[in-house]
């Protein structure tokens, strides 16, 4: 039995007093090398550990686990028995919430450099999540499109779709749709961690972008600049320092020069921040508005599908919506939802609705006033 096939596995993360460095999988070859010659049970019980291990099924791996303890116990081998269900409990509360998914690149999570500068996770958002207009929808069918067929694409010297520019004020779905296209994609959502990666420190923010952009072609996956005007912005403004532009010019040799086979999503609340250079380095820059009355309409039916609503006057609500993001009414729904629900009522009334989005309006009104101090 090879025991570099689990090698890596979980490394280091299960420790006891005798063996610092001793793992789950460790405990186990250890088992089996003394104790498994003659037991054919048990010999089952490492193929399918190994194969639950392949297949990133934890919860398979773990279940095993336990049954190979239960064994070493019938066998008056308790004190090892006592080990691997401490290490499998251990295991449990040590694992991430975030697990591998069928069809789905295998989730790596950051680590060296790079643990201060990405979280990652799946994403469970899918474009029929999100209510778009029919032009934005098929601008994002494409760039999926092209993604999934971006062999052939290569094939003949071409390049798909793989940087996106998002545009718009907060709350009109700029980070779900990295989520939605991550979901789509089966691809892991890693986010840019601004606060590690920007310092005041002369040349390191431009060396962290740069094992951020490496880590890009060793990982596939969705990658997502948040608030990028942070990085992005002009080259000639007023409080524009060297430091600036060297952060900036870095950034888009990166960008140029990236071979990744994933996704680059920069997302800003405030395009007139941004350098003019960077619009044409991205493949597609996408401008999102503050919704109409058929998005809002959209929005406030899939949130309320699982509720009876009354009559709704929907030039009425979308008057007292004017001004508002896609987030601020899909609260405003769920907010009216808790209002039937609490009160016993067997439909939402559009009272219900309109006074939902006029208590969301007062406390979107009071964040931007925090915001601005």
């Amino acid at each position: 039995m090879r025991q570099d096939v689990v090698d890596g596995y979980h490394r280091g993360c299960f420790r006891d007093k005798d063996a610092p460095r001793r793992s789950l999988r460790d405990v186990f070859f250890r088992q089996f090398r003394i104790f498994v010659p003659d037991t054919m049970t048990t010999a089952h019980q490492i193929i399918a550990l190994l194969k639950s291990h392949v297949v990133g099924d934890d919860n398979r791996f773990y279940s095993i686990a336990m049954q190979i303890a239960a064994h070493e116990a019938r066998q008056g081998h308790g004190k090892l028995a006592k080990e691997l269900r401490d290490l499998v409990d251990d295991a449990k509360s040590r694992t991430s919430a975030i697990s591998r998914k069928p069809g789905s690149v295998p989730l790596a999570q950051p680590k060296g450099d790079l643990v201060n500068l990405l979280s990652v996770r799946y994403s469970d958002v899918r474009l029929n999540s999100m209510v778009l207009d029919n032009e934005m929808r098929e601008r994002f069918k494409r760039i999926l499109l092209e993604l999934r067929q971006q062999d052939r694409l290569r094939s003949k010297g071409l390049r798909p779709r793989g940087k996106l520019l998002l545009l718009g004020p907060p709350g009109t779905g700029k980070t779900m749709t990295a989520e939605a296209l991550a979901g789509e994609l089966h691809l892991p959502l890693f986010t840019i961690l601004l606060d590690g990666v920007i310092t005041k420190f002369m040349g390191e923010t431009a060396a962290k972008l740069r094992i951020v952009f490496d880590a890009m072609v060793a990982t596939r996956g969705v990658y997502l600049f948040d608030e990028f005007d942070a990085i992005g912005s002009k080259r000639a403004s007023g409080n524009d320092v060297g430091e600036i532009r060297r952060v900036l010019n870095s950034f888009l040799q990166f960008l140029e020069n990236d071979e990744s086979r994933g996704l680059i999503i920069a997302a800003t609340n405030h395009p007139d921040l941004l350098d003019t250079a960077l619009f044409r380095r991205f493949d597609d820059v996408i401008e999102y508005m503050l919704p109409d009355e058929s998005v809002l309409k959209g929005i406030i039916e899939a949130r309320l599908s699982s509720f009876r609503m009354g009559k709704v006057n929907w030039d009425k609500v979308s008057e007292v919506s004017s001004g508002l993001s896609q987030a601020d009414i899909a609260k405003a729904a769920d907010d009216s939802a808790k209002t039937c629900l609490l009160s016993s009522r067997k439909q939402i009334r559009e009272i219900d609705l309109i006074s939902a989005i006029n208590e969301r309006r007062s406390a979107s009104r009071t964040s931007t006033i925090g915001d601005s101090r």
